[in-house]
């Protein structure tokens, strides 16, 4: 059986299987036998995988951004300095930027592959942040510690979303692979993040399918009910306790014009 190194923890990963990407290339997929870390081969197809950076399939990416503003800003308000400045890393459109601005937060934005088209003006310009979310990237990422390191250095603490993988090698009808896009090169179980987070000397907090690693030392009880709570309306209470950056932004915008 066909072996390479794992890319994070180092140890024997194995062939699980090989499949068609974007309908034309036979590729390799790998699972490490120590973290469970599940990788594509050498992904020479991006180039074409990227000729349009979000994917015409991913129709919940609205959705996706309404509901993670929600448990957001749960978390920084209770959690995190909530006067701070944030960056959402890799944050294609800026639809989670402009959100989390209107609720209250100072967000930023910043992608190297995407036009920012709804946060335009407020790009990243500091060296250092409270907190970075980064939203459906990891399983993007080709070197995940070297993806890390450029994050770690941006801020301490990291939250981000990615589906977790929901056995030890899912079937080929798994949605979250992407065969027909292309873009997903790396999945995570849950032990393939704690080792990651652990290789960094970060503390890990996991929810259903977000995941935060910082330097911070949180109260888990405390984190899962913050989580359960926004699903139950805690953003609204926090709305209300907020001030929205959607007016003040809109006259700073016209100051430059």
């Amino acid at each position: 059986m066909e072996q390479i190194n794992c890319k994070i923890c180092g140890n024997i990963s194995s062939l699980a299987f090989t499949e068609k990407v974007l309908n034309k290339y036979d590729v390799k997929y790998f699972k490490c036998n120590s973290c469970e870390y599940l990788f594509t081969e050498n992904p020479y197809w991006l180039d074409e995988a990227y000729k349009s950076p979000i994917n015409i399939s991913d129709t919940g990416i609205m959705m996706r951004n309404i509901y993670f503003s929600k448990i957001v800003s749960s978390i920084i308000y209770f959690c995190f300095d909530k006067s701070a400045k944030f960056l959402d890393y890799a944050g294609g459109y800026g639809i989670f930027t402009r959100l989390m601005r209107d609720i209250g937060f100072d967000f930023y934005w910043h992608d190297d592959y995407t036009t920012n088209l709804l946060a335009r003006g407020f790009e990243k310009s500091e060296s250092r942040y409270e907190l970075i979310t980064a939203f459906e990237v990891f399983e993007h990422f080709y070197k995940p510690v070297e993806e890390l390191e450029k994050m770690l250095k941006l801020s301490d603490s990291i939250l981000f979303s990615t589906v977790a993988i929901p056995q030890e090698i899912p079937s080929k009808d798994w949605w979250y692979y992407g065969f027909e896009h292309g873009q997903h090169i790396s999945f995570y179980s849950d032990k393939t993040l704690r080792t990651l987070a652990e290789k960094f000397g970060l503390n890990f907090y996991p929810f259903k399918n977000l995941f935060l690693m910082t330097k911070k030392k949180l109260n888990p009880f405390k984190l899962k009910l913050i989580f359960i709570l926004s699903h139950f309306g805690l953003n609204l209470y926090i709305k209300l306790r907020m001030n929205s950056l959607t007016e003040s932004d809109n006259k700073n915008m016209l100051k430059l014009h």
